[in-house]
Parts: structure tokens; sequence; C-alpha cells
């Protein structure tokens, strides 16, 4: 008898645990979600865009300044100005270039004489650079501080990041509002400020059915408390190229999750399939999602998301820069008129 009691004890307390972990479980999990709903809204994803609100926006550059981040003077050549820039930009242009790409003004990196792969093919810690930075999403989101990468492109507004659609739309949840972009970030600080965007566009194709093929997102940036100022003329850009020949010399960079900067790794880009550009190198992590994949130093010809969700631990995909790609972009210069 005593023993038959034990045994139903024993099972029930064993059912009553599980069950108690379940609940638990389950609980974790609804505040989890609950976290990231207080941080998404709707947008319009039939258009594929969002204009945010700037008190969300605000917020989010607030609570990075007072956490993760502290704004510091710049220094470097990126901080010797717009003409300086300019120039670098003139002096490491390849031929047979022009008339490809979205002019930009200069941004740092490596010319395609200097181009060769990385021995072994891991990426590395890299110098940050003004153009790259991370982009972060402070609150109860489930996220880290900073949980992705994104780049300045040139546009004729100089206010626009590119980086993946992953990034900033969370599928059913919708777009995400607590959102800043330090540029040059290393170290917890941030030379170039913190921006928050004002609007973010991305394929319909993407918000309908997440479509990796589409997993790209351009956003206008503004730096709160300092209206007027261009991102572009603080950072330089990058310039952006549409249909881009592959195989090509190529560089991805991003920040991982884990590290206080960012990481890089050399490689020849390709094609895979009709839609997606892989770059095979190990140790690009979790976090480098939205960083640039660059040629010809300071060219922009993908940025890592697209096939599954960016890659894993030898390949870095994006999806391809082609007509797609090239509307949303149209689309959120126009959209500044």
């Amino acid at each position: 008898m005593f023993t038959r009691v034990r045994g139903r004890t024993v099972r029930v307390t064993l059912l009553a645990g599980v069950g108690c972990a379940v609940l638990i479980g389950c609980a974790g999990l609804l505040w989890k979600l609950y976290g990231m709903a207080a941080y998404v809204a709707d947008g319009d994803p039939a258009e594929g865009s969002y204009v945010q609100a700037a008190e969300s926006a605000d917020r989010a550059a607030a609570a990075v300044l007072a956490g993760p981040a502290r704004e510091v003077p710049p220094t470097g050549p990126a901080a010797r100005g717009t003409e300086a820039r300019d120039a670098e930009a003139r002096d490491a242009e390849a031929p047979g270039t022009e008339g490809r790409d979205a002019e930009a003004p200069g941004t740092e990196g490596r010319d395609a004489g200097g181009w060769r792969p990385s021995d072994p093919l891991v990426a590395r810690p890299a110098a940050a650079e003004s153009a790259i930075g991370a982009l972060f999403s402070p609150g109860e989101d489930a996220d880290q501080d900073h949980h992705c990468s994104a780049s300045v492109v040139h546009s004729p507004g100089g206010d626009l990041v590119a980086t993946a659609a992953h990034c900033v739309y969370r599928g059913i949840l919708g777009f995400r509002t607590n959102l800043a972009f330090a540029p040059g970030y290393r170290d917890g600080e941030a030379p170039y400020g913190v921006w928050v965007p004002t609007r973010i566009d991305v394929d319909p194709r993407w918000t309908e059915d997440q479509d990796p093929d589409y997993d790209v997102a351009f956003l206008r940036m503004r730096r709160p408390g300092h209206p007027g100022e261009r991102l572009e003329d603080a950072t330089g850009a990058l310039r952006i190229r549409f249909g881009p020949e592959l195989p090509a010399p190529a560089r991805v960079v991003g920040y991982p999750n884990a590290t206080e900067y960012p990481v890089e790794c050399f490689n020849t880009a390709r094609a895979e399939g009709p839609a997606q550009l892989r770059l095979d190198c190990a140790d690009v992590p979790d976090g480098t999602s939205g960083g640039p994949v660059l040629t010809d130093a300071h060219t922009l010809i993908g940025v890592v998301g697209g096939r599954d969700g960016g890659g894993d631990e030898k390949t870095s995909y994006s999806s391809l820069f082609g007509d797609g790609v090239r509307a949303v972009y149209e689309r959120a210069v126009a959209a500044r008129r």
C-alpha cells in the first residue's frame, strides 16, 4: 500500500512539475511576445513602408546613449571633412565603373588593386569605418543591444541607410519602432552620433511572406537634437550598384552580437541561383545581418541576408541587387520629396 501511494505521489509530482514547467515556459514566451509587440507597428505592408513616429524614435536614441553607446569626437580620415573624403573616393574609384553606380561622397575602404582573399577564409576583427555601423533595438524585445549591421548609401537627400529587411520587419508583428544606428561604432563609442529612422522601405514581397529574394531595406535617417544635419555629410557614403557583374572580388563586413567591433572577410562573391549572392567565409555570425557586401573598395552589391536568414557557419548570402531592390531604393529616395 505504501509503495503504491508513494509511486502515485511520485507520478503526480512529476506531472505537476512538467505542468509547471510548461506553464512557466508559456508565460516566458508570452512575456517575450509582449515585449516584441511593444516595439512594432503595422505601417503599410501593401507598399512595404513605415513612417516612424518621432517620439518612439527619440526614445530609442536616448536609450542607446544612456546604455551601450556614448558619443565621442571622430578621428581619422572621415573627420577631415567632406572634401577630403570626396578626394579619397575619386582616387579609389575603379576604372570601368563610371555610370553604373549611385555616385557617392567618399568612405574608407580597400581598392580593387589591393584585394586578395582572406587566408584562411575566416572573418577577423576589422577597423571601424564611418559609413558602416551597428543597428540597435533597445528595449525588452528579446534582442541584443545591437542586433544587426547597416551602411550609409549615397542618395540625393544624403540620409539613406541599407540593411536587411529581416532586421527591420518582424514578420506578422510588423515594422520595428525602436531602431537606432551608430555609424563607425566600436567599443561603446559612437563617433558620428546615433541616428534614427524617419521612414523604412522594404519590398512588399517581403512583408507578404518574407521572400528571401527581397531581404533588403532602406531607412531614411535623422539625428535627434541635430535638426538639418545630413548623415552622409558626417560619414560619407557607399555607392550602390544594381545588377552587379558576378563573380566579383568582395568583402563582407558586420558587427557580431557578441562583440563591440566589426569583423570582415575577403573572398569572391558569386551568384547563387537567379536571385541570391553568396560569399564563402567562416565566422560571420548573428548580428552581421544587414552588413554590407562590398566590391571596388566602397561599392555596395549586397547586404547579409536572404537565403537561410543570411547564411550558415561558412557562407554569407544576400538578395541580389536587381530591379526589385532598385525599385525599393528609388521609392525611398522619392518619398523624401
